[in-house]
C-alpha cells in the first residue's frame, strides 16, 4: 500500500489523501524514462508534485533562489494543468504536476528524444549531437545549444520554444564544464532521470566536507 503523503506537503489533506495513495502507485510499476525524469522532485515520492517540491528539487541540486522560484511556477504552471487526471478537479492555484500522467505534459518545439507514451528514443538523442556538436562530438557549446534550440522550433509555438529554452538554458547553466562544454552523458543522464539525484549527492558530499574543514 502507498505511504500516505507528508502533512506538509501543499494539498495533502484528508480530502485529496485517497487520491494522493492512488497516484503513488505509479512507483509501484516500471517508470518509464520521462516519469524517472521528473520523479525526482516529487520529494515525498506521493505521484503528486507540488510547486514547492519543484522549488526543494532546484535547490537541492544546486540552483539559486530565483531560478528555483521561477522554475516552480514556471514548470507547474506549464505541465501541471495538462497531467490532471480526466476524473479529478486539480485543487486551484496548487499547481500540480501528476507524475502517472507526465507524457501529456510534452510541449512541442523539442528534441523528440521522448515519445509520446515519455519512451527514450536513442535515434533521437544521437541526432542532436550528430546535428549540432561541431566543435567535439560528445558536447554541445553555448552557441551550438541555440542552434539546436533554433533547428526544434515549431511555427507559432511560442510556449514550446519557452519551455524548451528554459529546460536547456537551466541545463548548460548548472552543468557546463570550465571550458563551456555541455557533455554528451550530462545530457544522456537527463534523460534517464540519473542526473538529478548525481548533483543533489555531489552538492550534499561538498557541504559535508566544508563543514569537516
Amino acid at each position: 500500500m502507498a505511504a500516505k503523503p507528508a502533512e506538509t506537503t501543499p494539498g495533502s489533506n484528508s480530502s485529496s489523501s485517497s487520491s494522493s495513495s492512488s497516484m503513488a502507485d505509479v512507483y509501484k510499476g516500471e517508470l518509464t524514462p520521462l516519469q524517472r525524469h521528473v520523479a525526482f522532485f516529487d520529494r515525498n515520492k506521493d505521484g503528486i508534485i507540488y510547486p514547492s517540491e519543484t522549488y526543494q528539487g532546484f535547490r537541492a541540486i544546486g540552483a539559486g533562489v530565483p531560478l528555483s522560484a521561477f522554475s516552480s511556477v514556471f514548470i507547474n504552471g506549464l505541465l501541471g494543468p495538462k497531467t490532471v487526471p480526466e476524473n479529478e478537479k486539480a485543487p486551484a492555484f496548487k499547481l500540480p504536476i501528476y507524475v502517472k500522467n507526465i507524457q501529456k505534459g510534452k510541449h512541442g518545439s523539442d528534441s523528440g528524444v521522448y515519445d509520446a507514451n515519455g519512451r527514450f528514443v536513442p535515434e533521437k538523442f544521437e541526432e542532436i549531437f550528430k546535428k549540432h556538436a561541431h566543435t567535439r562530438p560528445d558536447a554541445l557549446t553555448g552557441k551550438e545549444l541555440k542552434e539546436l534550440l533554433k533547428a526544434n522550433r515549431e511555427p507559432n509555438d511560442f510556449k514550446g520554444w519557452l519551455g524548451g529554452f528554459t529546460e536547456w538554458k537551466v541545463l548548460y547553466s548548472l552543468c557546463k564544464d570550465e571550458k563551456g562544454f555541455l557533455h554528451k552523458d550530462t545530457v544522456r543522464a537527463v534523460y534517464d532521470g540519473s542526473l538529478f539525484e548525481k548533483l543533489e549527492h555531489e552538492r550534499k558530499s561538498k557541504k559535508e566536507s566544508t563543514k569537516k574543514k
